[in-house]
């Protein structure tokens, strides 16, 4: 009998323990989803794998203590109708709390319609606000050599969108090295691995106000 009694409650604690080790693991797996939509800039082109300004800001909202599970769904050559199309998806599978909209530089490199542009990117920041999730621009700046009223135009877009929305936006991603050659690949285009923490550092600031930690 005490044989018995002693293996029933060996059967307990072992029952017990199956049920707690899947509870752990899914409220592991419910971690908030921080989603990066963008292009070439966010999708880390050109450089190794962890050295991007998105795997940088994985590594501190870790060491920072943040809950955040970053996913990239950045592609090089995305514009604004690729991220409007593809967003509906990403907001389906990831369910995220917060995106971060990287997009619009493929558009104005090719001399697309701003106008165009300006309504691919509201329509991202409604749609994300619909899935309960909170928005957030990046913004980007064109050479000169693109005309006067282009660049500025451009520029302007992204905060005319972030006061018309009331997002958060960066206003400009290269902010302390856009003009400085030597911060590029040989492309001119993008970053170099050795200004990805500088990246991080002009994104913090607006990311960090929208995140939540432990």
């Amino acid at each position: 009998m005490i044989f018995s009694t002693a293996t029933r409650r060996i059967r307990l604690a072992l029952l017990a323990l199956l049920l707690v080790v899947p509870s752990l693991a899914l409220a592991a797996s419910k971690s908030p989803v921080l989603l990066v939509v963008g292009d070439s800039i966010s999708a880390g082109y050109g450089l190794s794998p962890g050295q991007g300004w998105v795997d940088l800001l994985a590594q501190r909202l870790r060491s920072e203590g943040y809950p955040y599970h970053v996913v990239n769904a950045s592609i090089s050559g995305d514009t604004t109708a690729g991220g409007r199309a593809r967003l509906p998806a990403l907001l389906k599978q990831h369910e995220p709390a917060v995106v971060v909209i990287e997009l619009g530089g493929n558009d104005a490199l090719r001399g697309g319609d701003l106008g165009a542009a300006q309504s691919n990117l509201e329509a991202m920041v409604r749609a994300v606000k619909a899935a309960g999730a909170r928005p957030m621009l990046v913004g980007m700046q064109l050479p000169p050599n693109y005309g006067a009223s282009y660049v500025h135009r451009f520029a302007a877009m992204f905060e005319d969108i972030a006061r018309a929305q009331k997002v958060p936006v960066v206003p400009y991603l290269f902010q302390g090295f856009g003009e400085d050659l030597a911060s590029f690949q040989p492309d001119s285009i993008h970053p170099t691995a050795n200004v990805q923490p500088r990246i991080l550092a002009n994104v913090w600031p607006t990311l960090s106000a929208l995140l939540a930690k432990r």
